[in-house]
């Protein structure tokens, strides 16, 4: 396929440039349906006299179908969605660029999804999609399922298909809730995976952050004990990573508590640790759940992060377990190779 790609890009370039465009729209009135032509236009910043040309042509091929309400793509339109994304994967190099973040990062696998998550927002639910896709062929009998909160974590348990005939699976939150929205907290993406693979579940009625004094307590309560040490058996951690800056706002710290964070050189943060750019821990918070020496001993953990943005902190999360698996965007993954060159 390499080969047919090269002699394509050379000959007719065009093509290409024209397959990638159709993709992309399909891609995003999948995502976004129904959409008008006027609101597809803006997410994709092109002109609408663009979109109504390859949307007509899209329509007349049957993979597309419009309405009073906007746009639908058909069940054909699916399966090309589907047939074309391999396709498009090798068209942009994308597996040449994981073997290179795999090798470069230690990790065990690496998958990156067209686009990026900072210029389509829409991509996440790609990643998501992508991530559901490769996470469910990892459940197992008798296992213990750990997930954090957070918006790229809930896309992929959203996007998760039913499983059934998997036996004694129990889903737990890896920590305690944090911020305003409960749809993407810990214990509400636990409970909604618990649902998607028809398996037991474990809250964890706790903040995320609290004073030591009252971790201590709470502690040796005996449900959160119990809770702790399901936590602590987990073979399964599906993991989301957050930049330095983010995660102080979401915590609510003083500017000093932030100013101490960012004097220690913290860039990231996952499962309420701070690191910094060469993956070192300077901070955590009092918290509890998956703690740094436990994710080092699991046997499969999952991080799912998108985003140019997110390319420093995907970096500097290193857990040391060679079993870390990301699932990323093309625009983290290259942003990650240059600044990988750059260290070099």
């Amino acid at each position: 396929m390499k080969e047919i790609l090269q002699l394509q890009q050379k000959i007719v370039p065009e093509l290409i440039d024209l397959l990638e465009k159709r993709y992309t729209i399909l891609r995003t009135i999948y995502f976004n349906c129904p959409i008008g032509r006027r609101t597809l236009a803006s997410k994709l910043n092109i002109g609408e006299r663009v979109v109504r040309t390859e949307v007509n042509f899209l329509k007349n091929q049957g993979l597309v179908e419009i309405d009073s309400t906007g746009m639908f793509v058909t069940r054909e339109g699916e399966n090309i969605i589907d047939a074309l994304k391999d396709f498009i994967h090798e068209l942009k190099g994308l597996s040449s660029i994981e073997n290179l973040i795999r090798k470069k990062l230690d990790l065990a696998k690496v998958i990156i999804v067209p686009g990026n998550i900072d210029e389509d927002p829409t991509i996440l639910k790609e990643v998501g999609r992508v991530g559901a896709q490769y996470i469910k062929n990892l459940i197992k009998d008798n296992q213990i399922i750990a997930v954090t909160g957070g918006s790229s974590v809930g896309e992929l348990v959203n996007n998760m298909p039913k499983i059934n005939g998997k036996n004694n699976i129990l889903v737990v939150p890896a920590r305690g809730g944090m911020g305003k929205i409960v749809e993407t907290q810990a214990n509400t993406v636990a409970a909604n995976l618990a649902e998607k693979l028809n398996a037991n579940y474990r809250l964890l009625y706790v903040p995320d952050v609290m004073s030591k004094e009252t971790l201590e307590t709470i502690i040796n309560e005996p449900g959160i004990k119990d809770i702790i040490r399901s936590i602590q058996k987990t073979d399964l951690l599906i993991y989301g990573i957050g930049r330095a800056d983010e995660m102080f706002k979401r915590r609510g710290l003083s500017s000093g508590e932030m100013d101490e964070l960012k004097n220690k050189g913290a860039v990231a943060e996952a499962f309420g640790y701070y690191f910094d750019k060469y993956g070192n821990v300077v901070d955590k918070t009092s918290t509890i759940g998956v703690k740094f020496e436990d994710v080092q001993k699991i046997d499969t953990i999952v991080a799912v992060a998108g985003g140019k943005c997110k390319a420093e902190a995907i970096i500097a999360t290193k857990t040391y377990n060679k079993n870390s698996i990301i699932v990323t965007d093309e625009g983290a993954a290259k942003e990650i190779v240059r600044l990988l060159k750059l260290r070099e």
